[in-house]
């Protein structure tokens, strides 16, 4: 590939200046030219300066800072897509830190799948924090159900993936209706349109999520309602319709054992069940929003 501006690295963010400089340090840490990929910031609307998490790597990275009306991380992804000059196209979050090899893994790759979508591993940086670690368990399941051939993968977290910017917007980009679950529709919608997805588990990016109780049952709430809308999305694309297995629901459940000691192992299954229950909470509010909104539109 010519040497030049190869990656644009989208980071939105919204009222997380601390781990958004730490996001940054990590980045202008990569070891890759510093000429060959930009990092575009998209401050959500968060109403704070972020100037003091920025300015202290510009004299080490190209950074670009915009800022749109909260619309959500969908939204503030496109932003930054919208603003972005590279050939490819690479998304972590806030409150995310990419291995310094990062970038490398994710061109060695393109290098022999230059209009594939790659997605890389996601690891969580917070061992100590037992909410952290249940939200990474449903992330590592998942990818264990969807992606069992990393060659033909089927689902990639937002936090780290990239394709070709091209490409990314021919397919229109995230739907910036989804609360959550985005990157799932995206990668639906990629792969419906005859895209490959392939797994990377050498591109790593370490993910400190600080949770509490009430911000787990909240992330798990909103996957819940994602579900629903990733559903809606299925019935308009005329994509297969997804139908429960209850088999993974047992894997996901046993995942913890052999993981951790068996107290954490049982304390971490306890909490694999809530996020389900917390999820189909959500499931079930957004349907029952969807009907009051239908029959609003059929009384107007």
């Amino acid at each position: 590939m010519p040497a030049a501006l190869l990656f644009s690295i989208v980071i939105p963010t919204y009222g997380r200046p601390r781990q958004l400089a730490a996001c940054l340090q990590a980045i202008a840490q990569l070891r890759y030219p510093r000429e060959r990929f930009e990092a575009i910031v998209v401050d959500d609307g968060s109403g704070l300066s972020l100037d003091p998490a920025v300015d202290p790597v510009r004299d080490r990275v190209d950074v670009t800072l915009l800022r749109q009306p909260h619309a959500g991380a969908a939204a503030a992804r496109n932003t930054g897509a919208a603003g972005a000059g590279g050939r490819l196209v690479a998304f972590t979050d806030d409150d995310c830190a990419p291995a310094e090899d990062w970038l490398g893994k994710l061109e060695a790759r393109f290098a022999g799948a230059p209009d594939a979508m790659i997605g890389g591993r996601t690891v969580n940086a917070l061992t100590a924090n037992p909410y952290a670690m249940a939200s990474q368990l449903v992330v590592d399941a998942g990818f264990a159900h969807l992606d069992g051939d990393p060659e033909r993968a089927r689902f990639f977290t937002a936090s780290n993936l990239a394709l070709p910017l091209d490409g990314f917007r021919a397919v229109g980009g995230f739907d910036a209706s989804f609360v959550t679950s985005e990157d799932r529709e995206l990668c639906g919608r990629w792969e419906a349109r005859g895209g490959r997805l392939i797994f990377a588990p050498e591109a790593l990016v370490r993910h400190a999520h600080e949770l509490t109780f009430g911000g787990f049952w909240r992330q798990h709430f909103h996957y819940g309602r994602g579900a629903f809308l990733m559903q809606q999305a299925r019935a308009r694309h005329g994509w297969s319709q997804f139908r429960p297995d209850p088999s993974y629901y047992l894997r996901l459940l046993r995942h913890p054992f052999g993981r951790a000691p068996r107290t954490r192992a049982v304390q971490l299954s306890a909490l694999l069940l809530l996020a389900q229950s917390a999820s189909a909470t959500g499931l079930v509010a957004e349907w029952l929003r969807s009907r009051r909104a239908r029959a609003r539109g059929r009384a107007a």
